[in-house]
């Protein structure tokens, strides 16, 4: 096997892990929100901002480390 398909394979395996562990993580916190929503509904326009923005934060860090698999892939 060559150099460069081995770096594919990995770069290919490092994706979908990433995108495992971004998945899982929104998934959680929309859940942890949804349930605050129901315990709490006065409160539910804040919980749904402060989910929104910690699901941006965990997509940015997402696609930075997605970034940097396409990169290492193509050298």
């Amino acid at each position: 096997m060559e150099a460069n398909a081995i770096g594919y394979l990995a770069a290919g395996f490092g994706a979908g892990l990433i995108i495992l562990g971004a998945s899982f993580g929104i998934g959680k916190l929309a859940a942890a929100a949804m349930d605050a929503s129901g315990r709490q509904p006065e409160v539910a326009g804040q919980v749904r901002t402060s989910m929104l923005i910690a699901a941006a934060l965990i997509e940015g860090a997402t696609f930075f480390a997605l970034a940097i698999c396409i990169i290492l892939a193509t050298k």
